[in-house]
């Protein structure tokens, strides 16, 4: 690999920690390339020491994707794009503190996110990473089959996600946001550049399979949310000052623990643009 990457996994579903790489420093394409090899393989990466400055982080994220901005929350001052993703000592919801997809409610999904650690609690505020690809694979073949066929609607306003949000839209919400944002997708989405299934439905946001009723819906949903988030489905990171993720929005899931009540935890989210999910 370029630069003598080394890449660590950290569980058996998914993660990997990448080392022998600068992200401040200006990187090859050779470089890009074979990170971008590591994350398509291993689905979310991990980065420590590397303590960006927002300019130096957005440019990172570039090389992966288009930078674009999220519907609800303003972005830093300078930089609209990276958004302040915070918890106050004080707070005792954490922002997306839910299993999820990151805004599967949009007609156009991001391909990814990445996250930097700017202020980290002394203990707690670990993030847990699940592995779609593997939810979908350890079905059942006539399972698989069912799901193949159907499509879901998602909504940014079911009240368990739109709660984790509370805190950060009363001070510092995007005046253009709408009150809810819907979209319909394949239950099953197939990834654009692997080519592998992936199971894409989420407890956040997923609200009950197209052409069927709610109440239809939600034996099938429940036991799917259960089963995609089982332990041996996922990884757990834990953060330092400098440590940066970078996860597959389209084949993951993830889950900020909020375990750190009484501390301060402050970190910054760029979100990279995808395509409309695409089924079997």
């Amino acid at each position: 690999m370029g630069q003598s990457i080394e890449v660590r996994c950290i569980a058996g579903a998914l993660g990997a920690e990448i080392a022998g790489v600068d992200l401040s420093r200006d990187l090859d394409a050779a470089t890009v390339a074979a990170l971008r090899e590591a994350w398509l393989e291993h689905l979310v990466l991990f980065f420590h020491d590397q303590p960006l400055s927002p300019a130096a982080f957005l440019a990172f994220a570039r090389r992966f994707g288009d930078v674009i901005e999220y519907p609800f929350v303003k972005g830093l001052e300078d930089f609209p794009e990276i958004i302040p993703v915070l918890k106050l000592e004080h707070e005792r919801v954490n922002f997306g503190g839910i299993w999820h997809s990151d805004t599967a409610y949009l007609a156009v999904p991001p391909m990814a996110s990445m996250l930097i650690a700017r202020e980290v609690p002394p203990a707690g505020g670990d993030t847990l990473f699940a592995n779609m690809y593997l939810a979908y694979e350890t079905l059942s073949p006539g399972m698989r089959r069912v799901l193949d066929g159907l499509g879901a609607v998602h909504s940014s306003a079911k009240a368990d996600v739109s709660r984790t949000r509370e805190d950060r839209t009363r001070d510092r919400a995007r005046p253009d946001a709408r009150t809810e944002y819907t979209a319909t997708h394949p239950v099953v989405r197939v990834h654009p550049e692997t080519g592998r299934r992936a199971l894409y439905v989420n407890v956040a946001h997923t609200v009950r399979f197209e052409d069927m009723t709610e109440e239809e819906s939600v034996p099938l949903l429940e036991y799917l949310f259960r089963h995609q988030v089982r332990p041996e489905l996922t990884c757990r990171f834990r953060w330092r000052p400098g440590s940066i993720a970078l996860w597959d929005n389209r084949c993951t899931q993830h889950n900020p623990v909020n375990d750190y009540h009484g501390h301060r935890r402050l970190m910054h989210r760029v979100t990279l643009a995808g395509d409309p999910p695409q089924g079997p």
